[in-house]
């Protein structure tokens, strides 16, 4: 199949300002960001919990959240089209099929990532720096703060992480979005969409920015890193 053409139309519509185009990728962008916003907070926390205390029922919490990293998306969106459909127990807010359907199942989608990603790196913090802040005054709040600004390049990565694996996700996106034109389409489920159809330039043009999105996000990760590192060393 010659793809000569295609990628020629693919760079035109995204360097001539395509509106369909480019409000398909500001929708993935724009859903993908808010739910990483309001899944981060509580991620967070709860990873900084699971490192730092003991309590019943915390090594299962545990795996259960290692397990959930690669839990199928499509699964996901399957769980919560049952539950927001019409007939479903949250049916009556009439969420399904609708940019807020898509946020919760992107949320839950990156919670694990975030999870996992802080509750490694606190655990490989240097405990001193809770105690040292402990014995300076602060309270315990102030000095989880304190912790987890220590390991904070660990943390921004698993930020980044949890962006990448929500942006180009498509079975819960698919499921609970619709695919909706205008309305809930993304870059994932529009390239499966356009694909399917044989119209491929929208098809290259929307994957030509999650690959430069991937880039964008590795050489991200790899400057935290080298900040992480120089800041140990």
């Amino acid at each position: 199949m010659d793809l000569i053409e295609p990628s020629s139309q693919a760079l035109q519509l995204l360097f001539t300002g395509d509106p369909d185009l480019w409000r398909i990728i500001f929708l993935s962008f724009w859903i993908s960001f808010v739910a990483l916003v309001l899944a981060a907070p509580f991620a967070i926390a709860f990873g900084f919990i699971l490192a730092t205390k003991k309590f019943r029922g915390r090594r299962a919490l545990v795996i259960f959240s290692q397990a959930m990293m690669s839990f199928p998306t499509v699964v996901i969106g399957l769980i919560l089209y049952v539950l927001l459909s019409r007939h479903g127990p949250l049916g009556y807010f009439g969420l399904l099929f609708t940019p807020t359907a898509m946020v919760i199942g992107q949320s839950i989608i990156c919670f694990p990532v975030l999870v996992a990603y802080t509750l490694s790196a606190v655990q490989g913090a240097d405990p001193r720096a809770w105690e040292t802040a402990i014995a300076l005054g602060a309270s315990p709040f102030s000095a989880s703060i304190r912790t987890l600004l220590e390991v904070r390049f660990a943390v921004m990565a698993g930020i980044f992480t949890g962006f990448g694996r929500v942006i180009s996700e498509v079975g819960c996106s698919l499921m609970v979005g619709g695919n909706v034109q205008g309305m809930t389409r993304n870059i994932p489920t529009a390239i499966a969409l356009q694909t399917s159809m044989g119209a491929f330039a929208q098809g290259i043009a929307l994957g030509l920015v999650l690959v430069t999105l991937a880039l964008v996000v590795n050489f991200s990760l790899a400057i935290l890193q080298g900040k992480g590192g120089l800041r140990e060393a």
